[in-house]
């Protein structure tokens, strides 16, 4: 085994519902903890796979060329442009296995998105993390001063996870204007579809002027996808041929571009959960100011939370109550939970257990 990986704990995913249905003896239980859709995938897509069910002994087109050109067509980027890979999480594996190396560093927020870290240890590499601010912001001018002759990738997660922060058009164009061309920047943008800012930056239509810099998406979120794993990185064509070059063959199913083509097609089922996110979001944004409970305005679909002085003693309150949410002891915030944003049912039933434990930690 290499050295670095005695360093490393496991990817801990929160848990499953069987697995919480059998510790606890619940029979019914809500799972609101790893940000995946509440309101489920296009029927659609559904569809898509149903078809998809009698070619399942053929190997899945390499190239994904079905998709690559629906894609394409829906972002207006050359089909060069793209590569996809088993969900984006392998996106970002790629860029360390192609720039990583022992002796080259990395920079990243803290607290982020886990495998930035992990894959850039994995490679041997030095992962460089820089705290965010006190508003749950990257501390974009902290990271530009760590880059040095042997940084090779900087990780940006807009919207943040966990923070569910994002980066300014303005802002991002000046970070990237001053950071060397020789670096690779990612700009992971799995919650894009959540945010509402007309000020968020479309990073597409910057990967002619910065050739270093890849955008990376994902069909498990606001899509509903999260079950077939497929995701894609947008970028300058030769720093897509240079990814190619790590991409295992066959790397993506064929039911998950057939399902990822027509979820595609049915923007109406986007814009729906954009909206049943948003009204969600106001429901605690609600909750938090009648209750003075410390959060971060969000752009994605989950909420940070500072509930009491444990967030793991809040977590195992709400799994006891049949309800799975994400401890902070887990995303580098142990004060705070993370709780998906559901359906408006879900919602006022968690807040109604939240302000519950708020009056029982409040002195009598």
């Amino acid at each position: 085994m290499k050295e670095q990986l005695s360093r490393l704990k496991p990817y801990q995913p929160g848990k499953q519902v069987d697995e919480v249905r059998r510790e606890y003896g619940l029979d019914r239980i809500e799972k609101l903890a790893s940000n995946e859709n509440p309101f489920g995938s296009s029927p659609g897509a559904k569809q898509a796979i149903e078809k998809g069910l009698t070619e399942l002994m053929i190997y899945p087109d390499g190239h994904a060329a079905d998709l690559r050109g629906k894609v394409s067509r829906f972002l207006n980027v050359r089909p060069d442009c793209l590569i996809f890979g088993n969900g984006s999480d392998e996106i970002l594996h790629m860029v360390s296995r192609a720039f990583i190396e022992p002796g080259t560093n990395s920079i990243m927020a803290d607290p982020t998105f886990s495998q930035y870290k992990r894959n850039v240890i994995i490679e041997g590499g030095e992962a460089r993390e820089v705290p965010l601010d006190s508003e749950g912001n990257h501390d974009l001018e902290r990271m530009l001063s760590l880059i040095d002759d042997r940084t090779r990738v900087i990780w940006i997660c807009n919207p943040n996870n966990p923070t569910g922060r994002s980066i300014d058009r303005e802002t991002f164009i000046s970070f990237m204007e001053r950071v060397p061309k020789n670096i690779v920047v990612v700009s992971d943008e799995a919650y894009s579809e959540y945010v509402t800012s007309e000020n968020y930056p479309n990073t597409i239509d910057f990967i002619d002027r910065f050739p270093n810099l890849i955008a990376t998406h994902t069909f498990s979120k606001i899509y509903g996808l999260a079950g077939l794993r497929i995701g894609y990185g947008v970028a300058h064509s030769v720093l897509i041929s240079e990814l190619e070059h790590v991409r295992d063959p066959f790397n993506v199913s064929r039911l998950s571009q057939a399902a990822a083509a027509a979820a595609l097609d049915d923007q109406n089922f986007v814009r729906e959960c954009a909206e049943r996110n948003a009204e969600g979001k106001k429901q605690y944004y609600d909750f938090c100011k009648e209750t003075g409970i410390h959060y971060f305005p969000t752009d994605t679909n989950f909420i940070l939370m500072e509930i009491g002085d444990s967030g793991e003693d809040v977590f195992q309150y709400m799994v006891r109550n049949g309800y799975i949410i994400r401890s902070g002891s887990a995303l580098g915030c142990p004060e705070y939970v993370r709780i998906t944003i559901g359906t408006k049912e879900q919602n006022a039933a968690i807040i109604k257990l939240l302000k519950d434990y708020v009056s029982c930690k409040q002195p009598s």
